[in-house]
């Protein structure tokens, strides 16, 4: 049997109930046709790129499947019924990772590289004044306005 990972987004109006009962129906799917899940993610309500089917916002769900292609493609078949997923994507893998998925783990904004290497901080007022830029190019000079009466 393969291994795969799936990803499917359902609506942003389904409950999260609901979306732990489509996750459910969808491993059903997978064991009755002979494969097995393993680690279920329900990564929550995430704003989407881009609006798909007037809606600005999904429940993503991650499952790393170990199953034949034909159980998958039930499954896929499934869900291209249902009116609930909006996406989904299956990939194959080599193995499945151990622990938990990059979108689960709660990365402290310290521990992330900083892309400038160790300049100091700066601020607004720490570039000095501006120098003067002299005349403008193009003979163009502003002259006080004229009223007219």
């Amino acid at each position: 049997m393969a291994l795969y990972e799936h990803v499917f987004l359902a609506r942003q109006d389904v409950s999260a109930q609901q979306v732990d009962a489509l996750i459910e129906q969808y491993k059903g799917v997978i064991e009755a046709n002979g494969g097995k899940v393993g680690r279920v993610e329900n990564w929550g309500l995430k704003s989407l790129t881009y609006r798909i089917n007037k809606n600005r916002k999904a429940h993503y769900a991650l499952m790393d499947i170990d199953a034949p292609a034909a159980a998958v493609q039930e499954m896929e078949r499934q869900m291209r019924i249902s009116e609930d997923v909006l996406r989904y994507m299956t990939i194959a893998v080599e193995k499945h990772e151990e622990g938990p998925s990059a979108m689960m783990q709660k990365r402290d904004r310290d521990d992330r590289p900083r892309r400038d290497g160790d300049r100091p901080e700066r601020s607004f007022g720490d570039r000095g004044p501006r120098p003067d830029r002299g005349p403008r190019e193009g003979g163009f000079e502003r002259r006080p306005r004229e009223d007219r009466a």
